[in-house]
Order: structure tokens, then C-alpha cells, then sequence
């Protein structure tokens, strides 16, 4: 067999054509224009066409419409007051910086709500030639001026003789509030007015508490629409709402909050969120990338809108003092929890622990406010809390009747609720007046979190009431608890085991009925439950939780020692055994005829099974 031998001119051959053809490619690759990026770096403005291509790419830009070849460079210029440090850049006519003076975060640095290219605002117009202008491009020139005691920032792109285009700043000495407004004169020939213009803003929150989850789960848009509702993009990894008639758009931040609202509503308005923290779990300074389109309608072929942008805490009554509705921003719960929180808790609170008022320490105002919810609603808990005493005292008849029926399930709930109604100890009783505190439990469970003036407040061993009470950390993390142990979740799940087994802890197996749930499990489940995640929670909400258990156990102890007698419950059951039946009700007689037949046809289907 003739030997096969390596062909190495034909492998250089190849390898001489393969490299040929690559030279080639990557040739004619050097020969294609990319697409232009919409983002312009700073580092190279001089120049810069502010215009792309439209829907008509044919379109030639004319001479009026080019950028000079001495187009300024950026400028940064300092705009402040008492409150806020704003730095706004002339490319743009955008705020690269706003720094809260009064404020720090958990680990003591400044508060920045705007901060470098974490910022964006952007107006999008067509031309009549079919190209879009882009703002976020243009230099502006700079001029300051002041209205009273009110420092005025103007900054105005010319487009020619009496054409122009101004974005407009005002700041009072000591406000968040900052006036800001669009206009353009002598610009209806050049936009194109039969399409809307678009402004974009957009902006990315950072992590100011040492939970960043916890924090997170108060950040998102909340927006006002159509003549005064209000709505908010809610939590997911990723939230888009679009609505019309848009007035203001707020980034809420927790405690921190950006917002842009407008006198002339925008006619429509896509708002978006993404949860950085979820999405890149090894990163810890970024919560939230949130980003607004709105369609801005012309006026006379001229766009003119008054706006004004906050840049603020998300404090309530900073807020509800500018009377836009601004107090909608602060989750305060929706509904009946919603009303509970603005007239009764927040009011209350505000009186214990506002300088002008009392002025106690906020750690003493949770305690107060606690003892002050539980005497408004002692009227209504008394009677859940005397039904809950009295059971105990008909544990030993009630065991005799589970006994005595334990094959019949049917007669031992008659006679079972035959006993606790001679008794006064109907179960219902005591359940519909628990049912009544519910609104008051999840108004506080909002209240709490979201309670401004409980930020960086101090407390015992809690540094901060408004976070969570760290008293030691872990050297590992535990999924759903953390990395650390808070000390009030713990003390508030202590107090909620011990009120579950005073109040149903030792008559549950007793009681327990066919086809209910495991009580004892339930029993242990919501002290676990308090434990774990409420371990990154607000320490003021625990401590409430705490607070009210343990007033709930004393209250519960006095009833049962001093407000009732053992001797007169039992002996009102017997007085009730002695009395001669009275006639049933026709309601009860048909209830109790019901009954009978259920128990019959169970008692038939057994001897079947037999």
C-alpha cells in the first residue's frame, strides 16, 4: 500500500488563502460607520452634533441648523441653598449633582439624590427635515440672575436670531422644591409640531441604610394621573406602568425622593423600574434604575412647561405641605390602614414626640403610642380577652365532654357549644373583636417602616429605629434571616409564644376538631415567623410588636385573677343544666333539625362501612 504523506503545500496554500480572506473581512470591517451611541461622553463635547438621523435619512441638515465649529465646551456651575447643593453642567442643561446638606447615611457619608452620569434628562424633538434633536447634546449658555431672595439659573441654547430654547432654575433660600421650566421661542420652524416632543428622565438609586432589602422594598415610582389618582409601579425585578395625563412622577428612594412634577400634565407617560439589587446580588450601592417617557404637546407651534423638581426626604409633612398630593409618595398603607395611619397614628406620634408638643424620645414615643392604641381599643378587645379567660376555666368540662363523645363528632360539638354558650364563652364572641383590631395591626405594620422621623433615631441597644437592631453579626449568612441577629424580633416572638400558650396553648389538643388546623403548629409558626423576617425589619416595628404583647399578657393575667371568678362561671353552668329547656327558636329548631341529620346520615354511612 502506497504511504500517505503530509501535502504541506497544500496546507500552505490554504493556510495563504484563509489569511487572505481574513485581511479581507476585517478590511472592509474598518470601512463601516457605527451606529452612533445615544449616550455622548462628556470627555468629548466640542463639536458634538446634537441632531441624528430621523425617519427621513435623505434629509440634508441646513446651514442654520449645523453646529459651529466653536461650539463652547462644558461648563459646571453651583447652584444651592441652605438645603440642597446642586451642581448643573451647560451640556444638557442637566443637574449632575444634588447633595442633601442636612443629611448622612447609615455609615455617615452625604446623601447624593443626583450623583455624576446616574442622572438623565433628555428632550427628544423631530425637525421639519426629518432628524431629532436631542438635548442631553447641546451646550447651553449660562446665565444667573435672582428673583427677590430666590437664586435663578438660566441656560439657553440659540439656535439663532430670536430663536432659542431655555431651561430655566429657581430655588428658594431654604426649600427642596426647585422651579424648573421649558420653553422655546421662535422654534416653530424648525420642530416639527405634528408629532409630540418626548422627555426622558432617568435616574438610579443608591443604598443609604444598612439594609439594602429593606430599603429596597420602600423603593419605586409612585406617579399621579388623570385629574388626581395615583399609582406605582410596585417591586418586581422588573415594573412598567404607562398612564395619561400624568402630573408628577416621583422616584421614591425609602427616606429619599426625586421628584419631577408639572403644572401642564404630560398627555402621556411610560415609567419603568428594575431591581438592581435582585438582579446583581454581588453589588451593594445600587437599589433601583428607574426611567420615565413622557409626550410633551406644543402650544402654538412653541413648547412651554412649567415644572418644579424635588429633590428631598420623603418626610410626610414636608411633603403635604406643598398641597400637590405629594403625600401619596409615603406608602402609609391604601384604604382603611391608609385613613387609620394620616388621621389617628400619625397624628398621635407627632404630639408624643414632636419638639413643639411633648418632644420625648422616639424609642419612649413608640412605647406610649402603644399603650395610647391599646386603651382606645380595650373596649373592643375586653370581650375577645374575657372569652379567651373563660375557656381556660371550661377546659376540665370540656375534656369531659370529648371524652364522654369521642365517637360521635356531631354531639360533641353540640354539647361543646352548648357549654361555652351557658358560659358567655362563645368562640364568635371573642373572634369578631379580634377581627376589628386587624386594621390597626397593618396600619402600624406600615407605619413604622415608612416613619421618616424614626430614621438614624436611637434606641436602648437600637442605633437606628428605623432598621434593624443588629446585636451581634454572623459569620455566615442564613437564607431569609440574614447575616446578623437582631435583639426586639427576638424578644417580640418570646411574647407572642407566651401569649399563644396562655391563651390556647394547653386546650388546643382538647379542642381540636376534625378537618381545623393544627393550632399547636400555628402556635409555634407566627413566633418563627415574627423571628426570622422581621430580623432586617424597622427595630421600632418590633418594638412595638413587643410592647403590645406584653401589655396584651398583663391585661389578659388581671382578667383572669381579679376581673373574673372561677367559682361563679361554674356555677352559672350548672344553674343553666338545673333551668328547664326553653323552647327553641324556629332558627335554632332548624338548625338543630339540620344538624341531627347530618349526624344520622354520618352515623348510617359508618354501619355501612361496617
Amino acid at each position: 500500500m502506497e504511504e500517505k504523506k503530509t501535502d504541506w503545500k497544500t496546507m500552505l496554500g490554504m493556510t495563504l488563502i484563509f489569511g487572505i480572506l481574513m485581511y479581507m473581512f476585517l478590511n472592509n470591517q474598518t470601512d463601516v460607520v457605527p451606529e452612533e451611541e445615544d449616550v455622548v461622553s462628556t470627555e468629548d463635547i466640542t463639536g458634538t452634533d446634537p441632531f441624528e438621523i430621523g425617519s427621513d435619512s435623505t434629509a440634508v441638515v441646513p446651514d442654520s441648523l449645523k453646529v459651529a465649529s466653536n461650539t463652547p465646551t462644558e461648563e459646571v456651575l453651583e447652584f444651592n441653598n441652605k438645603l440642597v447643593d446642586f451642581k448643573i453642567s451647560t451640556k444638557g442643561a442637566l443637574i449632575t449633582e444634588a447633595l442633601l446638606k442636612n443629611y448622612k447615611t447609615y455609615d455617615s457619608l452625604p446623601v447624593y439624590l443626583v450623583r455624576g452620569k446616574d442622572h438623565m434628562l433628555n428632550l427628544k424633538f423631530q425637525t421639519q427635515d426629518g432628524r431629532i434633536l436631542n438635548t442631553k447634546n447641546l451646550i447651553f449658555t449660562p446665565s444667573t440672575s435672582e428673583n427677590g431672595e430666590n437664586k435663578v439659573l438660566t441656560m439657553r441654547y440659540e439656535q439663532g436670531a430670536n430663536q432659542y430654547l431655555e431651561f430655566r432654575y429657581e430655588l428658594q433660600p431654604e426649600d427642596y422644591m426647585m422651579d424648573f421650566n421649558i420653553r422655546s421661542v421662535g422654534m416653530a420652524q424648525v420642530f416639527d409640531t405634528s408629532e409630540t416632543a418626548e422627555l426622558q428622565w432617568d435616574l438610579v438609586g443608591y443604598r443609604r441604610s444598612k439594609s439594602m432589602t429593606n430599603e429596597n422594598r420602600y423603593t419605586e415610582i409612585k406617579f399621579e394621573y388623570d385629574g388626581g389618582s395615583d399609582d406605582y409601579t410596585g417591586q418586581g425585578e422588573t415594573a412598567e406602568e404607562d398612564a395619561t395625563d400624568v402630573t408628577y412622577v416621583a422616584y421614591k428612594e425609602h427616606f429619599f425622593s426625586s421628584i419631577l412634577l408639572t403644572d401642564t400634565p404630560f398627555s402621556s407617560a411610560v415609567m419603568k423600574s428594575r431591581n438592581i439589587e435582585s438582579i446583581d446580588e454581588e453589588q451593594n450601592e445600587f437599589t433601583k434604575e428607574f426611567s420615565t417617557v413622557a409626550q410633551l404637546e406644543y402650544s402654538g407651534g412653541e413648547l412651554a412647561y412649567n415644572m418644579d423638581w424635588y429633590f428631598g426626604p420623603t418626610d410626610y409633612d414636608i411633603l403635604d405641605g406643598y398641597n400637590r398630593n405629594l403625600d401619596e409618595v409615603v406608602d402609609l398603607g391604601w384604604g382603611i390602614f391608609g385613613v387609620i395611619n394620616e388621621y389617628a397614628i400619625r397624628p398621635a406620634f407627632k404630639f408624643l414626640t414632636d419638639d413643639n408638643y411633648l418632644g420625648i424620645s422616639y424609642g419612649i414615643g413608640i412605647i406610649l403610642l402603644t399603650i395610647l392604641v391599646r386603651l382606645v381599643l380595650s373596649p373592643v378587645l375586653y370581650k375577645s380577652y374575657l372569652t379567651q379567660a373563660k375557656m381556660k376555666i371550661l377546659r376540665p368540662e370540656l375534656n369531659k365532654i370529648a371524652e364522654k363523645y369521642k365517637d360521635n363528632a356531631m354531639k360533641k360539638q353540640q354539647e361543646t357549644m352548648r357549654v361555652q354558650s351557658e358560659a358567655g364563652a362563645s368562640p364568635l364572641s371573642g373572634c369578631l373583636p379580634a377581627l376589628l383590631q386587624m386594621p390597626v395591626f397593618f396600619a402600624l405594620f406600615k407605619f413604622f417602616p415608612t416613619a421618616f422621623e424614626l430614621r438614624q433615631k436611637s434606641f436602648l441597644w437600637a442605633d437606628d429605629l428605623s432598621s434593624y437592631d443588629e446585636v451581634f453579626s454572623l459569620p455566615f449568612t442564613i437564607p431569609f434571616y440574614g447575616d446578623h441577629v437582631s435583639l426586639f424580633p427576638i424578644l417580640a416572638s418570646i411574647s407572642i409564644f407566651f401569649y399563644m400558650q396562655m391563651t390556647t396553648g394547653q386546650s388546643m389538643q382538647a379542642t381540636q376538631q376534625p378537618g381545623m388546623p393544627n393550632m399547636k403548629f400555628i402556635m409555634y409558626l407566627s413566633p418563627l415567623f415574627m423571628l426570622v423576617f422581621f430580623n432586617n425589619y424597622a427595630s421600632g416595628l418590633s418594638l412595638y410588636y413587643f410592647v403590645s404583647n406584653l401589655i396584651t399578657i398583663g391585661l389578659m393575667l388581671v382578667i383572669k385573677y381579679v376581673i373574673i371568678d372561677k367559682d361563679k362561671v361554674l356555677a352559672k353552668i350548672e344553674k343553666a343544666k338545673a333551668k328547664p329547656k326553653k323552647k327553641k327558636g324556629k332558627f335554632a329548631s332548624k338548625m338543630q333539625q339540620i344538624m341531627e341529620q347530618a349526624q344520622a346520615a354520618q352515623e348510617e354511612q359508618q354501619k355501612r362501612k361496617k
